[in-house]
């Protein structure tokens, strides 16, 4: 059996700084969602108010569940984008390291700017975090590049 060395590029570290920054962003955002579940008086392992439990609480209630809601739906968004994410700096970091770290930071700060917009700034909130899918899409191309280049 043959064994493979892996050589990384000299600035590769910045691109594993920029993963880890999204550890931190994930759990921050855990957090988050914990506070808001506690406000709201929902629990687990129920993952949202319901529509009905909304429209019937009074007001104070309803303003908690709804933004427990959408810091819910921040939280999923990042676990629903975070692999792709993770998987695309780690590949387009073999080519192109600082540029890679650079996107995944964008991805990382708008992450926060999402959830920080979607639960405080309601539905137009979301947009505060849209930064973020460029980076994001930016680096699925620089990581099908990195990987073409591979290949070569």
């Amino acid at each position: 059996m043959a064994t493979v060395g892996i050589q990384f590029p000299s600035d590769y570290g910045y691109t594993l700084l920029s993963v880890v920054s999204t550890f931190f962003v994930g759990t921050w955002l855990g957090i988050r969602v914990t506070s808001f579940r506690k406000a709201a008086k929902i629990p687990y392992p129920y993952e949202y108010a319901s529509a009905e439990q909304v429209s019937t609480a009074a007001p104070a209630a309803a303003k908690a569940m709804d933004t427990f809601n959408r810091a819910q739906r921040g939280h999923q968004n990042f676990v629903e984008n975070h692999a792709s994410a993770v998987g695309a700096l780690l590949v387009a970091g073999l080519r192109y390291p600082k540029l890679a770290a650079g996107l995944g930071a964008v991805w990382s700060v708008n992450r926060v700017l999402y959830a920080l917009g979607y639960t405080n700034g309601g539905e137009k909130g979301r947009y505060w975090g849209a930064a973020g899918i460029l980076a994001l899409w930016t680096l699925f191309g620089v990581a099908g590049k990195s990987a073409w280049e591979m290949c070569n």
